[in-house]
């Protein structure tokens, strides 16, 4: 007989029912029982074909109570329809069982006409519908079938109230839950440890830490579930320090903990990035034989992963027998984090091969991984398997899409990516901005966030962050202050982050005023904050400011950081400050700073730029890992003295330690050759560079090359290289003719080379000067008064010649004929020794350099007060004997000054360095590094 026909037996009368036997009938019972606790097996009655089995509503009340445990919505329809046909649909306990079954599975619509066709519905049937709303995450509707319960007078049991609370504890609804705390007293359910444990979490979910805390110490036996139950809130309200104290506290009382305290103390330690407290937790596990449980292992990698060493992230995980995706995510987004991102895509590959499905948070690891490796084709084919696996693309996944194509420049993909978003989100907003401003499209990346605001998506930190760097890299100080005066408004120019940019960008923008106005006004005083300061000062030229600002720092005792240290040194470095740069040393070697290879490599520029090579040579040795910036620091530094030979031997070991070179590196090598008068080598690797090295030359390296052939007199050449340039010659190239025609006593090519430069750059006043001297040197005197009549009419004013020097942490300026400082006297009469002394020795003045027109014991007299020899005279007498004596001039030594100072390094016995425009001059025992040849 088929089920078809047994469930049309309504009428008695019919005349093929029969009755069944009782045992027919429990095995019928017990049969469905299997099928339905089996969830192998397909839950369809018309399995039981073959039995014969009676109606009965205590059989069918057992029947639906076991789709109920198996969520076995088919068969407890069918039971369902069956029991309308019999007229058993008004069983009390069958009813209730179907309000449960359809609850469960999301039938709401038909739980509820079963309740609302009831003529008496009771407790069970109500808790049956809200337990299914709570179970299915709808809180309102939860609360809105509470309020009808109770507006009919039905009365809450401790298995009602916890369906109800945590209705209120998912919405965050404290007002409600204080509401039904209130009916939990009045109804004297408070003292059930169920409903206890429940109020516990509606607090702590809700914020109410003090309440919830003072509820939990009321419950008279506190058990492992009421321990869990705090521990987890505090723990998701990272509160983590609170969560381990009372985790200790629940140790201290004698409870062991199961599986659950475990693996929530230990996302407790990760949150508190507590590595020693997480391997005690560890122990625990081992101890108590869950070392196996699934979700403490999960939250083992995942903590281990984070905050301790990845390689036992990856010996847990691989004791993990059977590992599910929340294993394999917490594994190959630990890789991502530690930047193992080649060892995340094998992973990968091995989740698949072990048939588990990647979900979001897998691709969203994975996609960082290409990222970090720049393969935009493999990320591309995430992509392809993304869109055809119909995972919905969550705002982290276009985050990773955005990021992958942003780092490979491809930000038209990145930008249709964030384009097919169906909603904007300020993440994605975020990454594609970030992605603008990386790639130099900074107009674009203004006028996407003119657009997203002006529509009302938002904007928090990271978006701020992300458009001042592109206002910087515009160099637009008007939409930095709009910027400012943005997150002046909305509170985020609190964030240290956001000050920091800030004065960065008004850094970058020329207003350095404004950086520090930012500065002063930040109740914000960290090392972040004093290095965006000094750097910001180092970068302008400030370097004065910048050691004050360190001083300030070293006062309020902040640890300078390398960043700091470094930008200190490069300050030294233009300042020629030797005495500040060497104290900056000591500090490094203080803070223990030397290891770290950025700063290293500001000490060796440092001391090649302030004139001690010999220091140089030392720091250099000392750098950890040698990369290209140590290498094309000491080649240049080596370039700058006049080192010529010794600058291309390190080059030559620098290529053998398998170090490529780059522009700078090669710019670097033909100023030495330059300096060294090197002309055929030059040649050879100006015109190798591309075939070797792959690097085709530059406006600069032909300005090199220019400066080389002039300055050995290859006018000819010279002009040749000039007109076969690739480009538009610039400043530099014409300089060098301009240089070389000074040198050559070329007054053609001088002319030629001065037109250029004076349409270039018509204020500059150094053009000017070397075509007056040109004419000068031919005794064109007519034409020097032209080219200074020219610079008057044209407002030209000449830069005048400058010197400096450093005497115990103090800069001491002259220019020529100064009087100003307070020991003139002292030093005039110095130099008048210094005049006789050399003079005794050969000195004779060389005035043809002198461009004015007067009688020679004159010119004499304003050539013996150039700002070089003041200087050099100040150092004699305010220096120790014997120390070298360190000169800066911002213009080119002349050839006086030059012949002057080879006889005083050998009548005083003293090394004296100047550093002019050009390179350094090492003059000792009466000749110059540079071979006078400069």
């Amino acid at each position: 007989m088929s089920l078809q026909r047994l469930f049309s037996l309504k009428n008695p009368l019919q005349p093929h029912f029969k009755l069944l036997k009782p045992t027919i009938f429990t095995k019928s019972i017990q049969a469905l029982a299997i099928i339905t606790e089996n969830p192998q097996t397909t839950t369809k009655l018309n399995l039981t074909h073959d039995v014969e089995w009676a109606a009965g509503s205590i059989s069918y009340s057992k029947l639906l109570s076991q789709c109920c445990k198996t969520k076995s919505l088919n068969p407890g329809q069918e039971i369902h329809t069956h029991l309308i046909k019999l007229g058993l649909d008004n069983d009390l306990k069958c009813r209730n069982h179907l309000i449960n079954l359809y609850s469960k599975c999301r039938v709401f619509g038909g739980a509820r006409k079963l309740l609302d066709e009831s003529t008496e519905p009771d407790l069970v049937s109500w808790s049956a519908l809200i337990s299914g709303y709570v179970l299915n995450g709808l809180g309102e509707e939860a609360l809105l079938g509470f309020t009808e319960m109770h507006a009919m007078g039905i009365r809450c049991n401790e298995f009602t109230f916890p369906s109800v609370l945590k209705a209120c504890a998912m919405k965050k609804d404290i007002v409600g839950g204080k509401q039904i705390h209130g009916v939990v007293v009045v109804t004297g359910f408070e003292s059930d440890a169920f409903v206890a444990n429940t109020l516990v979490v509606v607090y702590a979910k809700c914020g109410e830490f003090l309440d919830s805390r003072r509820l939990f110490d009321q419950i008279p036996e506190r058990n492992i579930v009421s321990w869990n139950a705090l521990f987890s809130c505090y723990t998701q309200g990272d509160l983590f320090e609170q969560a381990i104290g009372l985790f200790q506290d629940m140790i201290g009382s004698g409870l062991r903990p199961d599986e659950f305290s475990l693996s929530t103390i230990i996302n407790a330690c990760t949150g508190l990035r507590d590595i020693n407290q997480g391997r005690k937790i560890h122990g625990y596990l081992i101890k108590h034989g869950y070392s196996s449980d699934p979700f403490s292992c999960n939250a083992l990698v995942d903590m281990y992963s984070k905050v301790g060493d990845f390689e036992d992230a990856k010996a847990v995980f691989d004791h993990i027998q059977n590992p599910d995706i929340v294993s394999w995510n917490a594994v190959i987004a630990g890789c991502v984090l530690h930047e193992y991102n080649d060892t995340a895509l094998e992973l990968m590959l091995k989740m698949r091969r072990s048939r588990i499905k990647p979900n979001m948070f897998t691709f969203s690891s994975v996609l960082k991984a290409c990222s970090g490796l720049g393969f935009q084709g493999l990320g591309q084919q995430f992509h392809s398997i993304l869109i055809k696996s119909d995972i919905e693309l969550d705002p982290f996944l276009c985050c990773g899409l955005i990021d992958i194509y942003s780092k490979c420049g491809e930000m038209e993909d990145a930008t249709r990516v964030y384009n097919m978003m169906p909603e904007k989100e300020l993440i994605a907003l975020n990454a594609l901005l970030c992605g603008y401003s990386h790639n130099n499209n900074d107009i674009e990346a203004l006028s996407l966030f003119a657009e997203e605001h002006s529509d009302g998506l938002g904007f928090n930190e990271t978006t701020l962050l992300s458009i001042l760097n592109s206002a910087a890299g515009l160099q637009d100080v008007n939409v930095g202050e709009q910027i400012h005066g943005l997150s002046l408004r909305t509170g985020f120019e609190s964030d240290p982050f956001v000050i920091n940019s800030l004065i960065d960008c008004y850094a970058k923008c020329g207003s350095v005023e404004k950086a520090r106005k930012v500065f002063d006004e930040s109740s914000i005083a960290d090392l972040a904050t004093f290095t965006s300061l000094i750097s910001a000062y180092a970068q302008s030229g400030q370097g004065e400011e910048a050691i004050q600002l360190y001083l300030k720092l070293q006062d309020l005792e902040l640890k300078p950081d390398p960043f700091i240290c470094s930008s200190l040194l490069n300050t030294s470095a233009s300042l020629s400050a030797y005495e500040q740069g060497k104290q900056i040393h000591v500090h490094t070697l203080k803070f223990g700073l030397l290891s770290d290879t950025f700063t290293a490599n500001s000490l060796v520029n440092m001391y090649a730029r302030c004139g001690s090579i010999d220091d140089a040579t030392r720091a250099f040795s000392e750098v950890p890992e040698k990369g290209i910036v140590s290498w094309s620091a000491m080649i240049g530094g080596f370039a700058q003295h006049g080192y010529g030979k010794e600058a291309l031997a390190l080059f030559n070991d620098m290529l053998k330690d398998g170090i490529a070179p780059n522009n700078v590196t090669l710019v670097s090598v033909l100023c030495a050759c330059n300096h060294a008068g090197l002309v055929t080598q030059a040649k050879q690797y100006f015109e190798s560079m591309e075939d070797v090295f792959g690097i085709k030359p530059t406006q600069e390296h032909y300005a090199c090359m220019i400066d080389i052939l002039g300055r050995a007199g290859k006018l000819h050449e010279a002009m040749d290289l000039v007109n076969n340039m690739p480009f538009e010659a610039n400043a530099s190239v014409w300089g060098a003719l301009l240089g070389a025609a000074r040198t050559h006593k070329n007054v053609d090519l001088g002319q030629t080379a001065a037109q250029k430069l004076m349409l270039l750059d018509p204020e500059k006043s150094g053009t000017h000067v070397l075509l007056a001297n040109i004419y000068a040197s031919a005794g064109l005197w007519e034409n020097v008064a032209d080219v200074r009549r020219l610079m008057k009419d044209s407002k030209v004013k000449k830069e005048p010649g400058m010197s400096w020097l450093e005497v115990k942490d103090r800069v001491y300026t002259f220019i020529v004929g100064d009087r100003s400082h307070s020991m003139t006297k002292e030093i005039y009469k110095k130099l008048e020794e210094l005049m006789e002394l050399v003079g005794k020795e050969g000195y004779v003045p060389v005035l043809e350099i002198d461009l004015h027109n007067v009688q020679r014991s004159e010119k004499e007299v304003l050539l013996s007060f150039h700002s070089e020899k003041l200087a050099v005279a100040f150092g004699l007498i305010a220096t120790p004997t014997r120390a070298p004596i360190r000169v800066k001039k911002n213009l080119r030594v002349c050839i006086d000054c030059h012949t002057f100072l080879k006889f005083v390094s050998k009548v005083v016995t003293r090394e004296i360095i100047v550093r002019d425009i050009n390179r350094f001059h090492h003059f000792r025992d009466g000749s110059c590094s540079c071979g006078d040849y400069w």
